[in-house]
């Protein structure tokens, strides 16, 4: 991947454009800069996607933050629950984004859910949630990202509620939006204690955008919490011994209080752990390159090849060796993706085109 800097001066915004003469060498290099800019994601080309696929992207630092703008061609993302494992909890990719659409379509699917931005919407995503994105039409967005612990300290309730809430008709998220525009022209003449007082500002802006939709009755916390515990899970599937013992210490809870907290959820704790495995060795199955049937099922902490080919086919209706020598062939088989817990599709909400996860 390329990196073109316009100059050596830190008030220049770093810029990237896709490189390569053809489609598939473009868009593998786009994956490349949406992973450094933005998040990982899985880039595959659709109907719409012209040759050759075009995009660009410029990103400069307000003191801790990213000011980021970014245009492109049609494409498809997915960024699986696989991908996010790679950068769990507290890695490079635990942000929150403040995204206003500028011009295009992106279509956005989360497990059910199917929602369309366009021109004028705004969108707060957060980067540990799975999803897949198609972009429709020419796209243009500018996002302003947050590392999570920094929201977090200003607005320790968006942590419990563990979804992110709506923000159409909030007076103060259409003014982080013109403050975001204002900073992109003030950046250049800026110094660094100026841009540490704007990204102050900017928190404070999001806080007071995102406080009033955030419940605070106890099913809203307990919800909170188990989605929480849900994203740990998913940062630790690789772990043997995650499990109900660990993840109770992980929180400083007794087993006994973890159970309880899922009793009404529709899925247990070990429950929720042997599904997301399950998952996330279903992707890699379908892999030509994912290895053998025994690699991915130790790899997503299975210890008995036995036991996991007998969970496996009693989850899917299919046994691991049919779904790898299928892919293989080329082929794909069973269930296009298994759904989401309900633990997890519970506690995520409504998505609405102006308040989902990107």
């Amino acid at each position: 991947m390329a990196s073109h800097h316009l100059t050596e001066r830190a008030s220049q915004p770093e810029r990237w454009r896709p490189q390569g003469s053809d489609m598939g060498t473009r868009l593998r290099s786009w994956s490349q800069i949406l992973a450094q800019t933005h998040l990982s994601f899985e880039i595959s080309a659709t109907p719409r996607t012209p040759e050759p696929f075009q995009g660009a992207v410029s990103r400069r630092s307000v003191g801790d933050l990213m000011l980021v703008d970014c245009a492109s061609s049609p494409f498809l993302g997915r960024r699986s629950a696989a991908t996010i494992g790679e950068h769990p909890e507290g890695g490079p990719e635990d942000v929150l984004g403040f995204q206003f659409v500028l011009r295009g379509v992106e279509l956005v699917r989360e497990g059910s859910r199917e929602l369309a931005l366009r021109a004028g919407d705004v969108v707060l995503w957060d980067g540990l949630e799975p999803t897949e994105i198609e972009i429709r039409e020419a796209f243009c967005k500018r996002t302003l990202l947050f590392p999570r612990r920094r929201v977090l300290a200003v607005c320790p309730r968006l942590g419990e509620r563990g979804a992110i809430p709506p923000l159409a008709g909030s007076p103060s998220a259409r003014l982080l939006v013109r403050y975001m525009h204002a900073l992109a022209q003030e950046l250049p003449s800026m110094d660094a204690a100026a841009t540490v007082a704007a990204a102050n500002a900017a928190l404070e802006l999001l806080r007071a955008a995102v406080e009033p939709a955030l419940p605070s009755d106890r099913a809203a916390t307990r919800a909170a919490l188990r989605a929480e515990i849900g994203r740990y899970i998913r940062g630790h599937l690789r772990d043997p011994r995650l499990g109900p013992a660990s993840i109770a210490s992980a929180y400083a809870i007794s087993v006994r209080t973890l159970h309880s907290l899922f009793e009404d959820a529709g899925v247990s704790v070990s429950g929720l752990v042997r599904a997301e495995r399950l998952a996330r060795c279903m992707e890699d199955l379908r892999r030509p390159e994912g290895g053998s049937v025994t690699d991915i099922a130790f790899r997503w902490g299975f210890s008995d090849a036995a036991h996991f080919s007998r969970v496996f086919k009693r989850h899917f209706g299919l046994t691991p060796s049919e779904v790898r020598h299928a892919a293989m062939r080329g082929e794909h088989v069973g269930a296009p993706q298994l759904a989401r817990p309900p633990v997890l599709a519970a506690a995520a909400g409504p998505a609405t085109a102006a308040g989902g996860r990107r």
